[in-house]
């Protein structure tokens, strides 16, 4: 008689099963599966997104084949001199003139400014290229002096795409390098400054214009004017006084402001049209609130805003309720969660897209 076991020992009903093995084989398929199982409804979902993925990249090739089959035999019908008018790509019909004179941004304050100001600089830069790609008659944007958190925070944004700005030209030099091969360019340099005593009546296609790229809140005073002199470098300021004598803040402007004044100034030789387009018309009120109460009228609410901004807004959820607490401590009364109540937020406690503040381009 054989000693052998039968292969069928398991199936014995005297036999232990192989524990260890169990444990084991639960834990993993306890680790392969989702601790919730998914519902027809997500699998379908699911199989959805996936087979619109799929479909979504198989369309974005076939178009890729698509343009590139289409540029060959235009490339081949153009070797062959079959290519007709119709079959050309049109060129966009916008006419650009160009005026011939160069802006300069100076951004060599870099050190004299905080953190916060350097952030809206750099905003104002963007709006500057912004409107020089606008205009029917651009300049030549030149950045000069640029280093340190200038430097930073623009190679931080969107991977450098200020090097992807077109008309525009960046020197980590200063902007003596303009006529340091070539002295006869320096009288035709001008910084414009508010603080300079000569006032510019018309601009020059060959001359070159620099603006102070500083936003200092009036902390540096004749920061730019000083910088010039030093140098030995021709100023002038626009003729903000003459032609807006009613505004009632200190004639100086962010970058942008100054570039665009420029530019409005190229399409229509109007200084007067070229302010009024650029400056906002809430600075224009001398007497600020007070005059408005004696004229009895409100014509356009901007003293309203003005109004709003001398308050504190403290927002306190209660009941779904909020409240705006003036500076004495008086309740104005509970206003829903609505987007008045943040248009009534103080500039200064909001980081705005869109720099405001004074104290930068024409200092």
């Amino acid at each position: 008689m054989s000693n052998e076991e039968p292969d069928v020992a398991l199936d014995q009903p005297n036999a232990e099963p192989d524990v260890a093995a169990d444990e084991d084989a639960l834990e993993t398929a306890t680790g392969d599966q989702p601790s919730v199982p998914m519902t027809k409804s997500a699998m379908k979902k699911a199989a959805r997104r996936e087979r619109i993925a799929q479909q979504r990249g198989e369309r974005r090739l076939r178009e890729r084949e698509a343009r590139k089959a289409k540029k060959r035999e235009r490339h081949e019908k153009r070797a062959a001199g079959e290519l007709d008018e119709e079959d050309m790509p049109q060129p966009k019909k916008r006419k650009l003139i160009s005026f011939g004179g160069r802006v300069v941004v100076d951004l060599g304050f870099d050190k004299d400014m905080t953190d916060k100001e350097i952030t809206s600089l750099v905003s104002q830069l963007g709006y500057t290229h912004s409107a020089n790609r606008a205009a029917g008659t651009p300049f030549s944007l030149l950045f000069t002096s640029l280093n340190g958190q200038t430097l930073t925070k623009l190679t931080n944004q969107n991977e450098s795409a200020y090097l992807r700005w077109k008309g525009t030209e960046w020197w980590p030099e200063n902007y003596d390098r303009l006529w340091a091969t070539d002295e006869a360019v320096k009288p035709t340099v001008v910084y414009l400054t508010a603080d300079s005593e000569e006032e510019l009546s018309e601009l020059k296609p060959d001359e070159t214009y620099i603006i102070g790229g500083i936003v200092d809140h009036n902390r540096l005073r004749h920061a730019t004017l000083n910088k010039a002199n030093e140098g030995g470098v021709r100023t002038a300021r626009l003729p903000i006084g003459r032609y807006l004598s009613e505004l009632r803040t200190r004639k100086v402007l962010t970058v942008n402001q100054t570039f665009e004044i420029l530019v409005h100034w190229v399409e229509s030789r109007d200084w007067e049209a070229a302010f009024n387009s650029v400056v906002p018309k809430r600075k224009f009120d001398e007497g600020g609130r007070k005059n408005k109460r004696k004229k009895g009228a409100d014509d356009d609410g901007d003293d309203d805003v003005e109004e709003e901004e001398k308050k504190i807004v403290l927002t306190t959820e209660i009941s779904q309720k909020y409240y705006c607490i003036s500076n004495a401590g008086q309740k104005s009364g509970p206003r829903p969660h609505t987007n008045r109540l943040a248009n009534s937020i103080p500039n200064f406690f909001i980081d705005d897209a869109k720099p405001t503040s004074s104290g930068s381009g024409e200092q």
